[in-house]
Formats: structure tokens, C-alpha cells, sequence
């Protein structure tokens, strides 16, 4: 549903127009692998797997690395990982990467990789992907989850720690859906 939305269609047409064809297919092709590995990596160590960095990459290894400080401080009480969910209401499904809670507080947590930091304003799509999975969780459990933390690992750098509320993300989602529904 979201990777249909128009806007962000038209932005990857334009890069794909601006870095060439080939070029984009190799990014996008090594992003999705390091995306894929990062993501095992960082769903062994949660689930306590002593061999969690074996044959990591030196890229996806410094990333996660510079994460670990911030799950170890922040996150307790694992509910679920890597589950998949979905929803009558809403029409969608998906797989959560992490419940659990952040400073105490039930979180849906998403875990993302990047080439580069990104503004906040960059990643509405990751907060509703979040408020999805929150709203899924809550019809298929009775649980409700009211925040949202995105980690977002930059190659080289700190990583992003966003929060925001699932009650501000779910409108727009809903919306999407249904522009979405029109659109088929």
C-alpha cells in the first residue's frame, strides 16, 4: 500500500532517471541484501543467539554496532519479533520486526538501514508501516500499542532514534488504504 503511494513513485523514478537504470538496480540490490542481514542480526541478538554476528559483513556488523548501545539501554520485554500480522479492518497485513518496550513504554519497533541520515520528515511511510502494525497487533491480541520507535542505522554514522505516536500515524495510513482501494 505504501510503496504505491504516487509521490514516492515519482522519486524513485527520478532518481532511477538520475543515477541510471543499471547503477539503481546494483544500490538497490545491495541495500535489500545488507537491509536482510542487518535485520537477522539484529533479531538473533534480541532473541539472545550467542553466534548472532557470525559471518556478518564488516557494513552490516558496524551497524548494528552502532545500535547495540541503544537496545541494551532502552529495550525490555520482547512480546514478539519478526511475527506476522494482519487486519480484517484495515485490509493490510505484514510482518512486525519488534514489540516490545522502549524506556518501559510498548513500542512497535522498526528496525531500517540507510547510505544516509534522513530528516523526519523523510520517513512518514516507516510511522505508518508502524501505526499498521500497531492497530493489527491491538485486533489480534486486544493489546493496545501507542508508540512508535524507528531505528534507522546509517553506514558511517550514529543512528536515528524517531519516536512518535500510533494515533497521529494511523490516520494517514487509513487514508493511503483507501486512495490505495480506489486505485485497483
Amino acid at each position: 500500500v505504501l510503496s504505491a503511494n504516487p509521490e514516492k513513485q515519482k522519486g524513485l523514478r527520478d532518481w532511477r532517471k538520475r543515477v541510471g537504470e543499471d547503477e539503481a538496480k546494483k544500490i538497490s540490490q545491495r541495500a535489500a541484501r545488507r537491509g536482510t542481514v542487518v535485520h537477522k542480526i539484529c533479531e538473533d541478538y534480541l532473541n539472545n543467539q550467542e553466534e548472532y554476528i557470525n559471518g556478518a559483513m564488516p557494513d552490516a556488523l558496524e551497524m548494528f554496532n552502532s545500535l547495540k548501545p541503544f537496545l541494551d539501554e532502552n529495550l525490555n520485554n520482547i512480546h514478539a519479533q519478526e511475527v506476522a500480522l494482519y487486519s480484517d479492518h484495515l485490509g493490510i497485513a505484514g510482518r512486525v520486526d519488534c514489540i516490545a518496550e522502549w524506556d518501559g513504554v510498548p513500542v512497535i519497533l522498526d528496525f531500517k538501514t540507510s547510505n544516509k541520515s534522513k530528516k523526519l520528515e523523510w520517513v512518514n511511510d516507516y510511522f505508518m508501516q508502524c501505526a499498521g502494525y500497531a492497530a493489527m497487533y491491538f485486533e489480534r491480541t486486544g493489546f493496545p500499542i501507542k508508540d512508535i520507535v524507528v531505528a534507522i542505522m546509517v553506514a558511517g554514522d550514529e543512528p536515528q532514534i524517531f519516536k512518535g505516536k500510533v494515533s497521529k500515524w494511523l490516520p494517514p495510513l487509513k487514508k493511503m488504504i483507501d486512495e490505495f482501494k480506489k486505485n485497483l
